[in-house]
């Protein structure tokens, strides 16, 4: 939408009027971020709108994740559709069956001019959202993966070594019996539990955790995360659970308040985790890498992102893509990048704001924060480490959290639970099929 501003033209080749005339094009950006993460997105835009005026960014915030995705839906049926919409990484396939609704990233910024190197990103990062042709269908924002927390205090408190090695799963199960026996009430708890217990576990593993490349290659994928490795690892799990070692707190980031209280000794979130613990804990932690089982499949891998995307919506002039482009390119810019990633715990989305980071000290002055940016890019990502692209995922997710629930309640076994969840998972994905 185009916004005429202030003054007139005034006649004649030599005479303008103090006031010139100029147009400013209004860019409407949605996303979902809230508090702390919500003031950066505002200081981004401020910044933006600041550098130049022929755009002005309109940054609008529309729910959570599911709410700003279905908002999104929703304005485009109705022919309000903003010009960008931030997706978490669950929305990829449906954004990407949505014919005629989005514009991908390529093809806007090959028309703005904005500068772009799609080989600039991580590309355990560009991969998950980038077409088998190599077209990127939106731009990474806040990416995220898993790592380990440790709170140091209360390995001392239960008399272990904070020190000590915790790379394996094989290691962190003798650790957990030795805080428990040391009076931790709890060794263990997660935050997302299917995003880091089955979906990173898989790709750490290089395992599938669907057919079709994880759905990369064609909608009639089907899921197959209830192989042995996965089993085997949820088995451990639920035996812990049994046996006092890991507590669960519930199917979101529950289990962060009891991390940051000093509760747990052991913590599986979000490296975007940062932030929040480094504000409110009271104790000595620092962060490591996810733990893999040694000797299964070809780990360690590398671990896949979560968190959100910015899509470009169809039905715009051409103007407002140009803005589009030159937002989302700012954004991306190496000094916005690594801001981002030092105040917030997300991934710098390219290897220069990565390397930005490292040479300023941030990582050297803040011990761990360069952890999952080494997991991410120890290696080139595999077929089965590259992400996920399911339709309904969402929903998918909620029936895994059902039935891992049942395991950590000692009501099913593993391998009962995740055939439960494969077979009903796939009867969404036939749906998904069916309908695109």
């Amino acid at each position: 939408m185009k916004k005429f501003t202030v003054g007139a033209l005034i006649a004649g080749s030599t005479a303008l009027s103090p006031f010139a005339a100029y147009a400013e094009t209004e860019i409407q950006f949605w996303h979902a971020f809230t508090g702390r993460l919500g003031e950066l997105v505002a200081a981004q835009v401020e910044d933006f709108n600041a550098s130049q005026d022929e755009f002005k960014v309109v940054a609008t915030h529309k729910g959570n994740y599911s709410e700003t995705l279905n908002a999104g839906i929703a304005a485009f049926r109705a022919g309000e559709q903003p010009h960008i919409l931030m997706v978490f990484e669950v929305g990829t396939a449906t954004m990407m069956s949505a014919a005629g609704a989005v514009r991908s990233v390529t093809k806007v910024m090959e028309t703005s001019g904005a500068e772009f190197d799609p080989d600039a990103y991580i590309g355990a990062v560009k991969g998950y959202y980038t077409s088998t042709d190599g077209e990127m269908l939106s731009l990474p924002f806040n990416a995220s993966t898993p790592v380990l927390w440790v709170n140091r205090d209360a390995f001392k408190a239960a008399g272990v070594d904070p020190d000590t090695d915790l790379s394996t799963w094989q290691n962190v199960g003798e650790v957990l019996t030795q805080l428990r026996d040391g009076g931790s009430e709890c060794p263990l708890t997660t935050a997302w539990q299917s995003w880091i217990h089955l979906e990173n576990f898989s790709a750490y593993h290089d395992v599938p955790f669907a057919t079709q490349d994880n759905g990369f290659g064609g909608l009639n994928t089907e899921l197959a995360f209830n192989g042995p490795e996965q089993v085997a690892h949820i088995s451990a799990m639920g035996e812990w659970a049994r046996d006092g070692k890991f507590f669960y707190a519930g199917r979101r980031n529950e289990g962060g308040a009891n991390f940051r209280a000093g509760e747990c000794a052991l913590f599986t979130e979000s490296s975007a985790g940062y932030a929040g613990i480094k504000a409110e804990a009271g104790f000595d932690f620092d962060v490591r890498p996810l733990p893999y089982w040694e000797g299964v499949g070809n780990a360690p891998q590398n671990t896949i992102i979560g968190g959100a995307s910015l899509w470009v919506m169809e039905g715009h002039e051409d103007a407002e893509y140009k803005g589009a482009g030159q937002f989302l390119s700012y954004l991306s810019s190496s000094d916005v990048q690594a801001q981002w990633h030092q105040d917030t715990g997300y991934l710098p989305i390219t290897s220069a704001a990565a390397d930005a980071t490292r040479a300023a000290g941030f990582y050297d002055e803040n011990l761990g924060t360069e952890v999952a940016v080494l997991q991410m890019t120890r290696n080139e990502p595999t077929a089965n480490s590259k992400g996920l692209r399911l339709g309904s995922f969402d929903q998918i997710r909620g029936i895994i959290d059902e039935e891992l629930e049942a395991v950590w309640a000692g009501d099913k076994d593993a391998q009962t639970a995740l055939d439960s969840a494969v077979k009903r998972g796939d009867q969404l994905l036939r749906r998904f099929e069916a309908a695109n």
